[in-house]
């Protein structure tokens, strides 16, 4: 300020001087007027220049060339522009990255204004409600979900419990679930969330109905065994007739028994880490130990009647088999199941037949095909189900508990081997495991390396 004093002061003393020597009282009055004009122009020209590079909105560009106190004036007004541009861009960044974490976000997110008009929507939430951000957005939420339900939820006054819709593109028989809450913030308007819950429901059930299938299951032999007790300590029973009644209490109860074993085995499987591929298992020995107990099996059901006809690879064809990398007894427990319902399903009399197959690729595939009665096409997307039976009364004579393909399917998945049914209805059944090429050893290999199998 004092510089600029005495700029003024310093002109209107040379305009004075320069009038005096012209036209003396008068002109040095008159030149030191004019020498303030002089000063006062060139002073609003530095200042219109610098408010023109104010209005441009560019603090990138060259600073007009300034002297004094206006240039100092225009470097700190643009330090101050460009302070203000950092900030507004560490601004805008941070909102860019809030965006994108709400766009990975799995739930939708939708922001609504005081009057239920949609600011901005993540992908998942166009996925669940049908909406188009750029087209939707402004629009009223009420008019772009017409559910009855949600409508009733968004004009209610208590947001707490939210609602369950039907997602998009649900049908009966593949229905799609999403749970929808509503949460104020700012100055009235509201935070949308929505979440696709199928899964969680479908679990639920699946849990609901595991828990009635066991207690069934169990309820029915412990129903028998208690009868048969009660028989046995109030009846007067001759030996024979008490010798039946206990093999029938040991059949409930070994009934029981498979159950509970068969419980242990899927909760050990799925509890369990998956099998590494350094330990590896003779395919000859779980294609024996399978033989052995078809066989037994078989003589226990026909009990002198036509016996079953099973083939099984012949011992050079199961030397040849080699090995594959996994858990044993998962393996030995997922092929025994199959080949066991095999024998189970099919009359006396039928045929089953157990092969070991090379594929294309390097791959294997265990096979069994049974002379059953086949399975119907509705049945066979839920076969490997828990508890799912296609003939509830032929499982139970045949002591079935009805977990035995899951526990098959279970080991597949785990092997990274593939179960697979084919089967038409009075015509049998075959049910076979791929096995991946990863996950073998053929037997030339292991005669390569010295390696017995």
């Amino acid at each position: 300020m004092l510089l600029r004093l005495f700029v003024l002061t310093l002109c209107q003393l040379a305009g004075a001087a320069a009038g005096w020597w012209l036209a003396r009282a008068w002109g040095a009055a008159a030149g030191a007027a004019l020498g303030a004009w002089l000063w006062l122009a060139a002073d609003s020209w530095a200042a219109a220049r610098l408010l023109a590079w104010l209005r441009s909105g560019e603090p990138g560009e060259a600073l007009p060339r300034l002297h004094g106190p206006w240039a100092e004036a225009a470097e700190r007004a643009r330090r101050l522009l460009r302070d203000g541009q950092r900030r507004e861009q560490a601004s805008q960044g941070r909102l860019d990255d809030i965006l994108a974490a709400l766009q990975a976000s799995p739930n939708g997110v939708t922001l609504l204004d005081a009057g239920g008009h949609i600011e901005w929507c993540n992908q998942m939430a166009e996925e669940h409600f049908g909406l188009d951000a750029t087209r939707d957005a402004l629009q009223s939420i009420g008019n772009l979900v017409r559910e009855p339900e949600f409508a009733a939820y968004l004009a209610g006054g208590d947001h707490a419990p939210g609602v369950v819709l039907p997602g998009r593109g649900s049908t009966p028989s593949r229905p799609v679930r999403i749970a929808v809450h509503l949460h104020p913030y700012g100055d009235g308007r509201r935070l949308l969330l929505s979440r696709d819950i199928t899964q969680l429901e479908q679990a639920e059930a699946m849990r609901r109905d595991f828990v009635a299938n066991v207690s069934h299951e169990i309820r029915t032999p412990l129903t028998v065994l208690i009868g048969f007790v009660e028989t046995l300590q109030t009846l007067p029973l001759s030996a024979a007739e008490r010798d039946r009644y206990l093999g029938l209490m040991a059949r409930q109860g070994e009934r029981m028994q498979r159950l509970v074993q068969d419980l242990l085995t899927l909760s050990r499987l799925e509890g369990s880490p998956l099998p590494g591929r350094q330990d590896w298992v003779s395919v000859r020995e779980l294609l024996r130990h399978c033989h052995d107990e078809a066989r037994a099996l078989s003589a226990a059901l026909t009990q002198g009647a036509r016996a079953h006809h099973i083939a099984f690879p012949d011992a050079a064809q199961a030397e040849a088999a080699g090995q594959v990398a996994g858990s044993a007894g998962e393996l030995q427990s997922a092929l025994t199941n199959l080949v066991n319902n095999a024998v189970r399903y099919t009359p006396a009399g039928g045929s089953i037949t157990v092969c070991w197959e090379a594929q294309p690729g390097g791959g294997a595939r265990f096979c069994v095909t049974d002379s059953g009665p086949g399975i119907a096409p509705e049945h066979l997307a839920r076969i490997t189900e828990r508890f799912y039976r296609v003939d509830r009364s032929r499982s139970r004579d045949t002591g079935g508990t009805g977990l035995g393909l899951a526990i098959v399917k279970h080991v597949a998945q785990r092997h990274g081997a593939v179960l697979r049914v084919a089967s038409l209805l009075g015509e049998g059944a075959t049910f076979s495991i791929e096995f991946p090429a990863a996950r073998l050893r053929a037997a030339r290999e292991l005669s390569a390396a010295g390696t017995a199998p």
